[in-house]
């Protein structure tokens, strides 16, 4: 009798403990999150969108692995598109000027370590904030270049490491420096869940020769204080470009060694096109970068997905992606659920991981570098045709330089739809940013007022 009553509660404990309430089973790990965001570069210099100027296997092999976006755009320039991918957020919302992250600001940093994650930002940092800002946005970790200083990023740098200022004076080059710490930062982390943080150094000017390259000299810039100017001539690019490829590999190919391929979502992308002084052969003809520019050239980038087993291997979308669907991707992968508050503007590529169908209609572009309210350009765009506040009316895919506006003499019949549809569009953002115009003054005041005391570093 004991013996049969034995039995029945290992039964019981059995039933109850691992399939009772609902429960099917042990729930997988949470996925390890990467964002990898390069510096400068449009998608006429990667060879998996059909350069054959560059050289890049890696990214190549990136693509290879998961899902390729055609229809991926960047802001024009850094710190919008900064502030945008860490946000989910349109600038018309949160942008204050150039070179600043609003200090109240939520990021997915945020988020993702308020949910358990470990998280680490490696990189190119040009926010402001000191070294508490990190840490505010939600980064245990940080290794960055242009933190609190503006010293030499790439031969001989000076870094932030995490609440210390250290300078390397023997050689070293800093995007290895960088990618080493994230290497360490796997390492140490490998039984996740962990989101890295990639804003990379390169290939951004200054172009100077890289450690594999021939000219490359270890003594170069030892004795500078402060980064040098020039060095924009597009006599090193292709040894630029060749570094970001093999800084991307050397991050992917340390998950793959850990065993942590399968379990991790790696995003990659560029924060704008490629500077307008480097021109590059593209699909039989000449193409010039345009960052700064709110044509495909400056906004038009590379956007790679990869997670075996969940993304289809060599799987391409044309749906289109701006820079506020990376946060409630992340969130979405995490099982996180981001504050109503916030107004997430972004929607989840998740589904399209999965074959199923996502809505996104337009992107939408508020831009104005330092953010006058008043000289801000606005569009939305679908993947072939974008309108502008002003009312200017192209037709991307046939005129990508913007030179025939077609709201000239007319909307042609044929357009009237897509034009009235952005239209629409169009006319809503531009309700929110007038009704977003005096909390920006607000914001704008209240970053002066931190220049001015910015508190105690925490340098902890």
């Amino acid at each position: 009798m004991c013996r049969m009553l034995a039995v029945g509660l290992v039964v019981w404990f059995l039933w109850f403990g691992v399939v009772g309430h609902g429960s099917e089973g042990p729930k997988p790990a949470r996925p390890n999150l990467v964002v990898i965001m390069a510096d400068d570069i449009g998608l006429e210099c990667l060879g998996c969108y059909g350069s054959d100027a560059y050289k890049t296997p890696h990214l190549d092999a990136l693509a290879a692995s998961g899902m390729r976006f055609d229809q991926a755009h960047s802001q024009p320039i850094c710190t919008p598109s900064r502030v945008q991918i860490m946000t989910g957020i349109y600038n018309n919302r949160n942008y204050i000027r150039f070179g600043l992250l609003d200090p109240q600001a939520t990021t997915f940093g945020n988020l993702l370590r308020d949910a358990g994650y470990r998280t680490c930002i490696a990189g190119k940092w040009q926010l402001e904030g000191g070294f508490e800002a990190p840490g505010r946005f939600g980064f245990d970790r940080h290794c960055l270049w242009q933190l609190t200083r503006r010293p030499s990023r790439y031969p001989n740098p000076g870094l932030e490491i995490d609440g210390q200022e250290q300078d390397f004076k023997n050689g070293q080059f800093g995007p290895d420096l960088v990618t080493d710490y994230l290497c360490r930062f796997l390492e140490e982390n490998r039984e996740g869940p962990f989101l890295v943080y990639y804003p990379m150094i390169l290939p951004h000017w200054p172009f100077v020769p890289t450690p594999d390259h021939p000219d490359w000299d270890p003594t170069m810039w030892r004795d500078a204080k402060s980064e040098p100017g020039g060095y924009r001539s597009q006599q090193y690019w292709d040894a630029m470009v060749r570094y970001t490829d093999k800084m991307t590999g050397k991050i992917v190919d340390k998950i793959d060694s850990l065993g942590l391929r399968e379990n991790t979502l790696v995003i990659w992308t560029a924060d704008n096109g490629t500077f307008d002084g480097i021109s590059s052969p593209f699909r039989g003809r000449p193409y010039r970068g345009g960052k700064g520019s709110t044509k495909d050239n400056g906004t038009r980038v590379g956007f790679l997905a990869s997670w075996p087993g969940k993304i289809p291997a060599g799987a391409a979308s044309d749906s289109l992606v701006d820079f506020t669907d990376v946060l409630p991707t992340l969130a979405d992968a995490a099982g996180v659920a981001p504050p109503a508050d916030l107004r997430i503007d972004g929607t989840s590529l998740m589904p399209l991981f999965s074959g199923q169908p996502r809505k996104k209609d337009y992107v939408y572009c508020w831009y104005e570098r330092n953010g006058v309210r008043e000289a801000a350009s606005q569009h939305v765009r679908t993947a072939h045709h974008k309108l502008y506040a002003d009312g200017r009316f192209f037709d991307t895919q046939t005129d990508p330089g913007e030179n025939v506006d077609l709201a000239a003499a007319g909307i042609p019949a044929e357009l009237e739809p897509v034009h009235t549809q952005l239209s629409a569009a169009l006319a809503h953002h531009m309700q929110i940013t007038r009704q977003a115009d005096p909390v920006q003054q607000a914001k704008r005041t209240r970053s002066a007022q931190a220049a001015k005391d910015p508190g105690p570093p925490s340098g902890k």
